[in-house]
């Protein structure tokens, strides 16, 4: 019987009409959208009212759907607290995947009369799982919590050890493998993940640096993860499992929140993972719940030992991280759901070169794969709202600062860089929080320099828009450039302003700070933050930040490192910390109390002029290297600082370089006022700190 519709052009516009529709009208019943449109997909397919085939099309997409989920899962991953919590994810993917393993062996053997290898084939069924439920864990920005975190590890492991066993025992029925099959196997798996971590890393970095067009570094990404999907199967893997390693070794080089991060999510969720869900809803076949009693009684039996084998595992795993209600939950809503990994095992296992299951074993899995995926949705959607309400703080909403990034724009080439930079600095939680401005001469008689600087702005709005960050601007003509900058900072409340350094005719450093910089350090005490980067923030490999002795005197100390922080967790680099005396344990328990997934390396030094010889051997062209300065009369300032702008054109012309000033607000004398029991000076902020880590710790 041929569907209602066949036309290219109505099968796309009934598609995008389910995308659009299906979500919104279940929303009024409380149906999670997930599952809104796999019914969809049921009601409009073979199965259904036949309106849509199951076509080659459908399929497609389907097939990148899954892909997009499993490779958005690798990539939203946050890299420290997968170092953090990764041993015990590694748990519950050991947990996740022998539980369901020893049921589905014994169900298959002793209540359903399945020989060895087809009770084994019905094991690794039970034992995978896939993230269909993820996108909602990343409407509401869990992907650090712990408990998804241990769930995205144990997917991995779960479904590699599925579809190994799987590769074993559809092995042994061809005829079994000989020694130096499996040798050759184990080898290329081996071989496989050492090249994928290895060269897309610095291939993507490569690419992405030298590329700024949006459309070309989309596709790019794309190709990666179908390459690695298909060296995947190529060894005899399943290729969802290469998605998801490609999203992992690319994880450090697209930075969460960024232009392309944002790409990737809002076409993977708005076209290719919701054709997935339709495509699994047109597979079920709803009248075996009505035809057929025997497949209904397997149907129950699989779903049963299924849902309670990773119920099961869940809790086990509560109990050894001491977790909460909502964890259990998550966890379970998490690993629960059958859909690619079960398809794809029990379509090998019904082939007719294998033929260890039948149609029965098939349309039970169907509905496994409906009722598993239904009872994911409400679990992960309730814990993810109760954990979500659990880790917002109103203080942390509120944030510690409150003004906006100003970003004074010059030059167009520079417009991309200071942009990104400025979108992964800025206070998250404020919902205006960029500002962009451009400076024209009044005494410009063609208006050049104002139209130069208007399109620099429209051009910062763009890439601000497209990280769904919000950027106004202002465009200013005045006589002196730095004092409109400075009026612009007082009159918009701005609490950090981002300048490019100055730099010569031919694109070298100048060896000192330009004018405009020197005025405006001299007429603000706002954080300023002179910037030279020769490609995108987000592809550093390291992060290199040498810090003055007695920097953490200063007013401006935690507001500068929550900056650098938030790049940090953003890029997931290495932040490589080289100071002098105690400066470096205030950093340190500021990391571990408010950014604990930040990796941090921390370097004393005798003197600032030392460290600045020895970082010069240390800092390469794919470095960050940020230097933290401070103006004249203030404590931390050294003689060192007089110079440093001739020694950075010198020593570091090659690299990546901030050079920032903190807030330094009120007259320097007066950070003295304060002194310790010991006889040491100390500032009103030093002490708020550690009167905060005494509560922290209590």
């Amino acid at each position: 019987m041929e569907a209602m519709v066949t036309n290219p052009t109505w099968i796309f516009l009934v598609m995008l009409l389910i995308i659009l529709l299906a979500p919104v009208v279940l929303r009024s019943l409380r149906v999670p959208h997930i599952i809104g449109l796999i019914l969809a997909g049921l009601i409009v397919g073979p199965n259904g009212f036949h309106v849509l085939d199951r076509d080659k099309s459908i399929e497609l997409f389907g097939q990148v759907g899954i892909y997009y989920i499993m490779f958005l899962a690798g990539l939203e991953m946050d890299m420290g607290s997968f170092r953090r919590h990764g041993r015990q994810g590694s748990v519950f993917g050991l947990l996740t995947f022998t539980i369901p393993l020893l049921f589905g062996f014994a169900v298959g053997r002793w209540v359903l009369g399945l020989s060895t290898a087809s009770s084994l084939l019905l094991s690794s069924l039970l034992s995978s799982h896939t993230l269909v439920t993820y996108p909602i864990v990343g409407r509401y920005g869990l992907g650090k919590h712990p408990s998804v975190v241990h769930a995205i590890v144990a997917t991995a492991i779960a479904s590699f050890g599925a579809l190994l066993l799987l590769a074993i025992v559809v092995q042994g029925v061809r005829g079994g493998g000989s020694g130096w099959y499996w040798l050759s196997f184990g080898v290329g798996i081996v071989a496989y993940i050492a090249g994928v971590a290895y060269v897309f890393p610095k291939f993507g970095r490569w690419v992405l640096r030298r590329n700024e067009d949006a459309v070309t570094q989309f596709v790019f990404v794309l190709v990666l993860v179908f390459i690695s999907a298909w060296l995947a199967s190529l060894v005899g893997l399943e290729g969802l499992l290469g998605a998801f390693l490609a999203g992992l070794v690319l994880n450090r080089i697209i930075p969460r929140g960024g232009p392309l991060m944002v790409r990737l999510e809002f076409v993977g969720n708005a076209i290719f993972v919701p054709y997935f869900l339709i495509g699994v809803g047109m597979i079920i076949d709803i009248h075996v719940l009505f035809g057929n009693t025997q497949t209904l009684w397997l149907a129950f039996v699989i779903i049963t030992a299924a849902v309670l084998s990773k119920w099961l595992a869940a809790v086990v795993m509560q109990h050894i991280a001491n977790g909460s209600l909502e964890d259990r939950r998550m966890m379970f809503g998490l690993t629960n759901s059958h859909a690619a990994g079960a398809l794809a095992i029990v379509m090998i296992a019904t082939a007719p070169e294998v033929q260890l299951m039948d149609a029965q074993v098939l349309n039970a899995t169907v509905l496994l794969i409906l009722v598993s995926c239904i009872i994911s949705s409400f679990e992960t959607g309730r814990a993810a709202r109760r954990l979500a309400l659990q880790t917002t703080e109103t203080e942390r909403n509120r944030g510690s600062y409150h003004g906006k990034c100003l970003t004074a724009y010059a030059y167009p080439q520079t417009v991309d860089t200071l942009t990104q930079l400025s979108i992964m600095i800025r206070n998250p939680h404020i919902a205006d929080s960029l500002m962009g401005l451009a400076v024209s001469m009044d005494d410009d008689p063609d208006d050049e320099l104002r139209i130069k600087g208007q399109h620099n702005l429209e051009r910062a709005k763009q890439i601000a828009a497209a990280a769904n960050v919000r950027m106004s601007t202002m465009s200013r003509v005045s006589s002196n450039v730095a004092s409109a900058i400075v009026h612009t900072i007082r009159e918009v409340d701005a609490g950090e302003v981002i300048l490019g350094l100055h730099e010569t005719s031919d694109g070298k450093l100048a060896g000192k700070l330009g004018v405009i910089s020197q005025s405006i350090l001299a007429t603000t005490h706002r954080e300023v933050l002179l910037v030279r980067l020769q490609m995108p923030p987000g592809t550093v490999r390291r992060i290199i930040v040498a810090v003055p002795p007695q920097a953490e005197f200063e007013v401006g100390f935690y507001k500068w490192l929550e900056h650098l922080c938030r790049i940090g967790e953003q890029t997931g680099q290495v932040m490589r910390f080289h100071t002098c005396g105690n400066t470096g344990y205030y950093i340190k328990e500021y990391l571990k109390q408010a950014h604990p997934a930040v990796q941090v390396e921390m370097h004393i030094e005798k003197g600032f002029g030392t460290m600045l010889i020895g970082l010069k051997k240390e800092v390469n062209d794919d470095h960050l290297l940020v230097i933290v300065s401070s103006r004249t009369g203030f404590i931390s300032h050294t003689a060192a600082f007089n110079s440093l702008p001739s020694v950075i054109a010198r020593d570091f012309s090659h690299t990546n370089l901030i050079l920032l000033y903190p807030d330094q607000y009120g007259d320097p004398q007066e950070t003295h006022s304060i002194f310790a029991p010991n006889g040491q000076s100390v500032t009103q902020r030093q002490l708020l700190f550690e009167e905060w880590l005494r509560k922290l710790k209590s």
